[in-house]
């Protein structure tokens, strides 16, 4: 069973594979700077006691990123 979500709702501790990076996403450029590629694997970290930031292992860097920014980011779990 293939379970997508979009990445800010992705719980600490689990992996998850880049499926569609949005166009309408207003910061998409940065984000594919950044590493946020289809099939890229990414882990949530942690997240901030104000629940924004979150920060995620990317590619074995660890990145913040606000839930705004990656709202329209669409991942599959595989952990």
């Amino acid at each position: 069973m293939i379970h997508e979500i979009p990445l800010n709702k992705l719980p600490v501790g689990k992996k998850a594979r880049i499926k569609v990076l949005s166009k309408n996403t207003l910061p998409r450029r940065r984000l594919l700077d950044l590493g946020l590629i289809p099939n890229t694997i990414v882990k949530t970290e942690r997240i901030s006691p104000s629940g924004n930031p979150i920060a995620y292992n990317i590619r074995g860097a660890v990145i913040a990123l606000r839930k705004e920014e990656i709202e329209n980011v669409i991942v599959e779990i595989i952990d």
